[in-house]
């Protein structure tokens, strides 16, 4: 029985529909059946390349593989969230930091899923509950980077109380507040000050936006808490929740946003058995200039190159 494949793009990149043709090449030739999220897409690329809608033949698959940014990589977690099926980002975007592998080395990853020569990493997500006035079950929603709570006007603050373990902690006018996980750390949340957390830190994180308040620093919860968010009654514009930026939900004043960790985790196949600290100086390019290993693997920096 063939291995299967599916690939998630955007069809509207050249770029990415170029990374298409070569990874179709490389994966047929592999041994795999390649299948497409892209109905049109698929249509174009003739008979060994067929398509699946929304979340059909995802389990099927060994591996979804994505050609394309972090936003790409958002939309496939759309699909594999809740399976055992592991992501495989090819990055084409700028920062690409979900991404395992860039488009220059997109054969060798190839080859090394066709070898089986990858590791399974699981990452955390966030559950998000919202308990909207005069409504008595909650709407459900999850994200794999960040829930962001964000005023729904420019003009004016939004007024939010936060709790933690379903207790006050405390109120302020603000943007808006940013709930991150580990993963999520490095995008919206880092963006607004927050700090960067490993990825095998279990926690939550909570970030203001912009607070008129002594007291909105960043905030990290255990495995166990819990944040609420509440827009307050008095609060002069509504808010508005977005998970990973793609999908939303409208807060009316006296809304209740609770988030946790998540029960069931993505998970990522990795090439690379590279520290999460590489990655990060790789990604941002940071300056390591002077920076030396001792024996045993402590490390120092060298004067004479500083």
């Amino acid at each position: 029985m063939s291995r299967r494949v599916l690939i998630v793009t955007h069809g509207g990149r050249p770029e990415a529909v170029a990374a298409l043709q070569e990874a179709g090449r490389e994966l047929t030739a592999a041994g795999f059946q390649v299948v497409l999220h892209d109905d049109d897409l698929a249509e174009s690329f003739g008979d060994h390349m067929s398509s699946v809608r929304a979340r059909e033949g995802v389990t099927e698959s060994e591996v979804v593989m994505v050609l394309g940014g972090d936003g790409t990589i958002l939309r496939a977690a759309e699909l594999t969230h809740g399976t055992e099926v592991p992501i495989l980002g090819v990055n084409l975007g700028h920062v690409g930091f979900l991404a395992e592998s860039e488009r220059d080395d997109l054969r060798l990853a190839v080859q090394r899923l066709a070898d089986r020569d990858y590791v399974v990493e699981e990452r955390a997500v966030v559950d998000v509950q919202v308990f909207l006035p005069g409504s008595d079950e909650p709407v459900h929603g999850w994200a794999l980077n960040e829930a962001t709570v964000e005023k729904a006007q420019r003009e004016r603050m939004i007024e939010v109380g936060i709790g933690v373990d379903g207790r006050p902690l405390s109120s302020f006018g603000c943007d808006g507040v940013v709930l991150a996980t580990p993963t999520g750390s490095t995008a919206h949340a880092f963006s607004a000050g927050g700090p960067v957390m490993w990825p095998d830190v279990d926690g939550v994180l909570l970030v203001p936006l912009s607070a008129h308040a002594l007291f909105a620093r960043p905030l990290v919860i255990g495995p166990q808490g819990s944040f609420t968010v509440r827009i307050l009654d008095h609060s002069p514009v509504p808010g508005v929740l977005t998970c990973d930026g793609r999908r939303r939900i409208d807060l009316p004043t006296g809304s209740q946003v609770v988030v946790r960790r998540g029960a069931h985790p993505l998970r990522f196949a990795r090439l690379s058995s590279s520290p999460f600290t590489d990655r990060l100086v790789s990604k941002f390019s940071l300056p390591v200039v002077g920076w030396r290993e001792k024996a045993g693997g402590a490390a120092t920096t060298d004067e004479s190159e500083v």
